[in-house]
């Protein structure tokens, strides 16, 4: 695939070329082609992400996430959620890119998730469901995940696929909304008193926002935790500004790479709520 994507972009360069005086197109070539030797990994990921993507809408009439959907479908074992979780592996690695968190970030979150044993995990972006299913699968007996997605037709291919991982509507509840509406009314429509942990992996504008909403709603006790993905990558710099000056949380970045993608640094924001002093 890489490749392909270089031999694409070197056509391209060459036709440009032809366009332009000889002289500067010579000055020019070194720049160019240093440019796509240091940021290549980003060129993959927008063949990847986008220009593959648009053609097999267009080629196939289904969306990026129900591609996705009937994959997983055919090709892993119903009630296995790790047979789930491994066939929508191969699916973002070696036939399209889908953003979520991947199997090497996705050990950290089932680390914090064995160590803490939460009882009450909010998740918000539950886009296809492959996140909703890694934190269920880890949950201690009698746990509940409540897991938001303001995307319509994603929330629909996250429902079927947390089905076909075997969960029931108890264990996770998915509530289909803009999470700055959902955690207003956590108390009073769910009943929740306390938030156990938090997983983060929607817009990365709302990271800040959101989290403010929850220390202002009272669900974030002394020791809950909130693990905020890709952090570095797009990035949330407001975000990460605010947990260095407000005092209220231990925090610390697991650093890693890109889901299915190599040499694109990205991290996740680990947070413990030591709340107000």
């Amino acid at each position: 695939t890489s490749s392909k994507l270089l031999c694409w972009i070197c056509l391209f360069l060459s036709v440009q070329v032809r366009m332009v005086s000889p002289a500067i197109a010579l000055a020019f070539l070194p720049l160019l082609l240093t440019l796509i030797i240091r940021y290549r990994y980003y060129f993959m990921l927008l063949y990847r992400a986008v220009l593959i993507r648009i053609w097999k809408d267009c080629v196939t009439g289904l969306s990026r996430e129900e591609r996705a959907y009937q994959y997983v479908l055919t090709h892993a074992i119903p009630g296995d959620p790790d047979s789930i979780l491994d066939a929508f592996d191969v699916w973002c690695s070696k036939v399209e890119f889908i953003s979520n968190i991947g199997p090497k970030k996705g050990k950290v979150l089932d680390r914090l998730l064995m160590e803490h044993s939460p009882l009450t995990v909010l998740e918000l972006g539950s886009h296809c469901g492959y996140s909703t299913i890694r934190i269920a699968r880890s949950l201690p007996l009698g746990a509940r995940l409540y897991s938001v997605e303001m995307d319509q037709r994603n929330a629909a291919i996250a429902e079927k696929m947390i089905r076909l991982a075997g969960f029931d509507d108890y264990t996770v509840e998915l509530i289909v909304n803009p999470s700055d509406e959902v955690i207003p009314r956590l108390r009073s429509d769910y009943n929740l008193e306390r938030l156990d942990f938090v997983f983060m992996d929607h817009w990365k504008k709302c990271y800040l926002p959101d989290l403010q909403l929850l220390e202002g709603s009272g669900l974030l006790g002394k020791g809950s935790i909130v693990l905020a993905d890709n952090v570095l990558f797009p990035g949330a710099p407001k975000f990460l500004r605010y947990l260095r000056k407000s005092g209220l949380y231990e925090w610390k970045i697991h650093r890693a790479t890109l889901e299915y993608s190599r040499g694109i640094r990205d991290g996740m924001a680990e947070l413990v709520y030591q709340g107000i002093n």
